[in-house]
């Protein structure tokens, strides 16, 4: 089944072709680094990176690109506030989202391209909007001329009437039209600027992203996402600004992610009602905090809540017990020497089902229900058989380190992230327990157990021998 995308530009469900056979140009809008990144940010983080994975895992190459926007008026109120400069909060915040989304397990971007740095070629793309019309100068201030641009409005399929009476648009006595949007913004008292053909100043919000994009990724790309919050006015205005300036279309696929809600409530910061992933880590592991963001359909909204954390990591731990099972099964368990076929066809159904939903528009809950189905699978087999069938077993393992591989919901890394040393310092203590209980000497057993313990290694006791599992 190939990879069908809903195209919030036609408003369809479509089959996903690139630009370039083979390849994948692929933008996602990154955070403002003025604070931390609060769990609602991070929903649009993991899902995207699994997407990227996803595709990779098909066979493409993917250039992946996440900006970082490190120059707009909540960058230079914050840094204010702090009585920093701009730059030194935006490092602050770019070693803290890269803290936080290392421990979230988000794969590095191919680049992250940072505002300030693009400079030039923003006003080189502003000066091709001028030149071409669909820009005007006020005062040192530039900005897009919406009526220049017949196709304003085809994202978001709003007539420029619908637009401005949906949206808070401040009165401006410099634009021609309300929701004009400034390309350039003259530079005001203590702010940070740079020398322009129009003086001194700094870029809009909007005109960065198409910017960067274009000069990293070309004047067309593939995919460009987001949460559903920039669909109207950013990635309006990205079109608006890209397309006039280049006369190609700008983006084949448009892909936004619904909110993450709080109490029924869109988690925002200018709502006061957000959870920063810190704190989130802080109460759960971030293998829940992951498994939770996949529970629902990317396009859904999700709602947080302690209930639903909870679910997710027993969810996340059913997952680890049962690759324990499996691997523990492989490393000690007698052979049959005829196949399972019932176990065989079931796992390369539950495999099918997987490639299944995530190639229907990126369904992430019903893949996972996929991947609990072949655990379900794996520890009934376990359950009533005392031979198994090593083959069937070796491909069960093979699909759930690939499902491990894209959506990060397992762990495996983390479970077998024990270096050889101390593999062996537990393994010398498990034998010495195991004579203990064999001498009937239970007070040394039990004192080893509780060593281990400490060192954060869990042991059980199977019919098959004791194990050991390092604790998440």
């Amino acid at each position: 089944m190939p990879l069908s995308l809903y195209n919030d530009l036609t408003h369809q469900k479509e089959i996903f072709t690139p630009l370039e056979k083979g390849k994948v140009r692929f933008y996602v809008c990154g955070p403002t680094v003025y604070d931390y990144i609060h769990v609602g940010n991070a929903r649009p983080f993991i899902l995207f990176d699994i997407l990227r994975r996803h595709m990779e895992d098909m066979g493409y190459e993917v250039v992946y690109v996440q900006n970082f926007t490190d120059i707009d008026d909540k960058m230079i109120n914050k840094a204010r506030d702090l009585g920093i400069s701009v730059d030194e909060l935006a490092e602050r915040f770019i070693t803290a989202y890269f803290e936080d989304a290392d421990a979230l397990g988000i794969r590095r971007a191919t680049m992250y391209p940072r505002a300030t740095h693009y400079i030039p070629q923003i006003i080189k793309l502003v000066e091709r909007l001028i030149e071409r019309g669909h820009a005007y100068v006020v005062d040192g201030d530039v900005y897009f001329d919406v009526l220049s641009f017949p196709g304003y409005g085809r994202l978001s399929k709003q007539s420029l009437e619908e637009l401005l009476s949906g949206a808070r648009v401040e009165i401006d006595p410099k634009k021609r039209h309300p929701l004009d949007f400034a390309l350039w913004k003259a530079q005001k008292p203590g702010e940070p600027a740079w020398d322009s053909p129009w003086g001194m100043g700094r870029p809009g919000w909007h005109i960065e992203c198409s910017a960067m994009a274009i000069d990293i990724l070309g004047e067309t790309i593939d995919i460009h996402a987001g949460g559903s919050d920039l669909l109207f006015p950013h990635h309006e205005n990205e079109i608006a600004q890209a397309e006039a300036a280049t006369g190609k279309a700008f983006v084949r696929y448009w892909i936004h992610n619904g909110y993450l809600l709080i109490e029924e409530e869109k988690m925002s910061k200018s709502l006061g009602n957000i959870v920063s992933v810190r704190e989130a880590m802080r109460l759960y592991s971030p293998l829940a905090i992951r498994l939770f963001m996949l529970s629902a359909h990317y396009r859904s909204p999700l709602s947080f809540s302690g209930e639903a954390l909870n679910h997710a990591v027993s969810a996340a731990g059913r997952l680890q017990n049962g690759w324990k099972e499996l691997s523990f099964a492989l490393q000690h368990r007698p052979r049959k020497k005829e196949r399972d076929d019932v176990l065989r066809e079931t796992i390369e159904a539950t495999e099918a089902r997987y490639e299944e939903e995530l190639n229907d528009d990126f369904n992430t809950a019903g893949a996972l229900g996929a991947a609990f189905d072949c655990v379900r699978a794996v520890n009934s087999y376990l359950a009533q058989h005392e031979e198994v069938d090593e083959e069937s077993l070796i491909e069960a393992e093979r699909f759930l380190a690939r499902v491990d591989r894209v959506m990060g919901i397992i762990g495996i890394e983390r479970l077998a992230d024990i270096d050889d040393l101390m593999t062996s310092e537990i393994e010398r203590f498990v034998s010495e327990r195991e004579r203990a209980r064999k001498a009937k000497d239970f007070k040394k057993a039990d004192a080893i157990r509780e060593e281990l313990a400490k060192k954060g290694i869990i042991l059980e006791d199977t019919p098959h021998g004791t194990r050991w599992s390092k604790a998440m």
